[in-house]
């Protein structure tokens, strides 16, 4: 009698199922052909903002600001944030004008990028496109020579990214491919070739007969400058997400600091690489997609005994250099290297304002609202413009972008006080030297502007 009552049960369960399906079905067209026939009411009115860091509304100041003395600088031999490698004021006119242009291989694609700003040094620009090819052009824009650093049987399309530096005649290229190459300055002829065993795209730094560099964003490597034998390497935590390219690390009279992309900085003595500190830059602005990626954009600069480094997240920290300990978090992060100049440090933020905060407490003192997208139209938003900078030269922020301009603004007030087209748009941070600023464009042109 059980079974039987289960059974009945079972029976007219699937009959209730098959009845209560052909009502779901029915009403659902209902419901399609209903919404085919109405349109969609498109309200008025303006779209705001509902995400609350975009709310937030600072209060711009206009604060005296002292610059360095202008320095008639001959090179640019790596990155800024190395201190003894750094010319804290360029000299450059207030308004220059472009003075020449040439191409240098590859520009910007949908799969390869530059990552390496041009550097300067023995009266020449050298430049790496975005497939591994290094150029040395004179100051009058003429081509001297080109060099391919890949390894046997690849071509230039199978890797990309990549950065530079010089000292006592030699260039140190870092590649996507994993090769950190040392080449003669002048003719371009290899002298030896280190495999990272990981993508090589991080920018290098060279000091007392290392180069620092940074591979697979989660390896600190320090190689000999004079056969490319390895001294010592460093591990930090892997993260999946990286930005391509991580920072140079930065090197002090006792210490060489690694930025990695977890947002890990690791200090260690330079010679053994013995760990002295560890830190790190965690935060992010809530309500962003991409806030989901840690990395380590706003590159270590070093200013006395500070040192400011960012993360494309939304913060940006200020380290004692020699303890590791933080003196201030900034709620706003950078999306390329820092700059710290007297009392201040500028930074394009991770929302593309260039901002000026307070070295002493990281309040922001003003902020000046750049190009975000590429076509600001509703719906069409998908391209953001990349903003490359800023450096302090000529007494002026410098700030070249990929919407195709080169703009100056007064340290003082954050206002816009000249512009110049960059044709194609950059992709590089500006340098100067010379009196001539030299940037890199998304066509593969470099560019001179004096």
């Amino acid at each position: 009698m059980a079974t039987m009552f289960a059974g009945q049960i079972f029976k007219t369960s699937v009959n209730a199922r098959k009845g209560m399906r052909a009502v779901l079905m029915a009403t659902a067209l209902t419901a399609l052909v209903a919404g085919c026939a109405e349109e969609e009411e498109i309200l008025r009115g303006v779209r705001e903002e509902i995400r609350p860091d975009a709310l937030l509304e600072v209060e711009n100041k206009s604060v005296a600001f002292a610059a360095p003395k202008q320095v008639a600088n001959r090179s640019w031999a790596q990155s800024p944030g190395q201190a003894d490698a750094r010319t804290d004021n360029a000299a450059l006119s207030q308004a220059p004008a472009l003075l020449w242009s040439v191409n240098i291989g590859q520009g910007d694609s949908r799969k390869q990028r530059i990552t390496a700003a041009p550097i300067v040094a023995g009266g020449l620009i050298y430049t790496l496109d975005s497939g591994a090819r290094v150029s040395a052009v004179s100051p009058e824009g003429a081509v001297v020579w080109q060099k391919l650093v890949l390894p046997p049987n690849d071509d230039e399309t199978q890797a990309t990214g990549g950065g530079m530096a010089y000292a006592d005649g030699v260039i140190y290229v870092s590649s996507g491919f994993g090769l950190l190459t040392a080449l003669n300055a002048e003719t371009g002829a290899q002298i030896w070739q280190q495999k990272l065993g990981g993508t090589g795209s991080g920018q290098p730094t060279v000091h007392g007969g290392l180069v620092y560099l940074v591979s697979g964003d989660a390896k600190g490597w320090a190689v000999n400058t004079k056969d490319g034998r390895i001294a010592w390497q460093i591990e930090a935590t892997e993260t999946p997400s990286n930005v391509l390219g991580a920072p140079a690390p930065v090197v002090t009279s006792d210490l060489s600091i690694f930025a990695f992309g977890s947002g890990d900085i690791v200090a260690t003595f330079k010679r053994g690489g013995f760990r002295r500190w560890g830190a790190a830059v965690s935060g992010r602005r809530e309500g962003s997609v991409i806030a989901q990626v840690g990395d380590v954009t706003g590159a270590p600069f070093v200013q006395g005994s500070r040192m400011y480094v960012a993360n494309q997240s939304g913060r940006t920290v200020a380290f004692d250099v020699d303890k590791g300990t933080r003196i201030w978090t900034a709620p706003e992060g950078a999306t390329g290297p820092l700059w710290a100049a007297g009392d201040s440090v500028f930074l394009v933020s991770d929302l593309n304002n260039l901002l000026r905060l307070s070295a002493s407490t990281g309040e922001i003192i003003w902020s000046q609202p750049l190009a975000r997208f590429l076509k600001d139209k509703p719906g069409k938003r998908a391209a953001i413009v990349a903003h490359h900078g800023p450096i302090l030269t000529g007494g002026q922020l410098a700030v070249a972008s990929g919407d195709g301009a080169l703009r100056f603004f007064d340290p003082k007030d954050g206002s816009l006080t000249h512009s110049v087209a960059v044709k194609g748009g950059a992709t590089t941070e500006p340098v100067v030297a010379g009196r001539t600023l030299y940037v890199v464009t998304r066509d593969g042109d470099l560019a001179a502007y004096r």
